[in-house]
């Protein structure tokens, strides 16, 4: 850790810091090369702003990161959980909260309210934050108008592992009918991160396009939201995309 000094009797102590040469000091370098340039760890630095006894803020933060591996898992912490690690108490915790909220509803926001969709990447853009902080699987359908408009928020129709049982083409078109939606995309997240789907993702899904069909409302996707683990891997898997169901033309 950026903290850690040996001294002369091969003794570990902790650096403050401001005694941190200028150029690893979080604040410097937020000036020196901007916010869009530091690390996640620099950045919850700024925002915890002190560290604890034997902790200072640089490795408060790098612990916390180390803990929680990602921005994402911290979002779906909770205050209490986040008070868990060393030198994080109600107050730090409910800083780290608000700004982690505010980052995810700048994102939100810049989707716009009733954007056009006319990919996968751009239906996965409107639940990606959403889906985010999840811990459980949970089913949306997007409604379109005929330009392929979202006419309305997503609508939540279930939570909990997929089956037959809680996603119900009843439930599903319900919304699509109130809001006279011309054309839907299903879509419902998968916590562990992996987007593959499975037999039962792509059994769902065959029945809800036949459904469909029966009430005139044309099913264009089903998206599945995972999490993006390694560069180049998308977060998200379109059912359309992969071959593995068929849609109508």
């Amino acid at each position: 850790m950026l903290g850690k000094r040996v001294n002369e009797e091969g003794g570990v102590y902790r650096v403050r810091v401001k005694d941190l040469p200028k150029a690893l000091q979080p604040r410097e370098k937020f000036d020196r090369v901007g916010p869009e340039n530091l690390s996640e760890s620099d950045l919850l630095a700024l925002l915890l702003r002190t560290g604890t006894t034997g902790l200072n803020v640089v490795e408060l933060a790098e612990t916390l990161f180390v803990k929680y591996g990602s921005l994402s898992a911290l979002l779906r912490a909770s205050t209490v959980e986040l008070q868990e690690v060393r030198g994080i108490g109600k107050e730090k915790a409910k800083i780290l909260k608000a700004a982690l909220e505010m980052g995810r509803r700048l994102v939100q926001e810049n989707v716009g309210e009733n954007p056009r969709i006319t990919t996968p990447e751009e239906a996965a853009s409107v639940l990606r934050e959403r889906a985010r902080s999840l811990d459980r699987e949970v089913f949306w359908v997007l409604l379109l108008d005929t330009k392929n408009r979202l006419m309305a928020p997503p609508a939540e129709v279930s939570k909990g592992t997929l089956s037959s049982s809680l996603v119900h083409p009843r439930e599903i078109f319900k919304p699509a009918i109130q809001h006279s939606a011309a054309n839907v995309i299903l879509a419902h997240n998968h916590p562990s991160g992996d987007p593959s789907p499975s037999a039962q993702d792509i059994k769902i899904t065959k029945k809800l396009i036949e459904a469909g069909k029966t009430m005139e409302i044309e099913v264009l996707d089903h998206i599945i939201i995972g999490r993006k683990t390694r560069e180049g891997a998308d977060d998200f898997l379109s059912l359309r995309e992969s071959g593995l169901v068929e849609f109508s033309a």
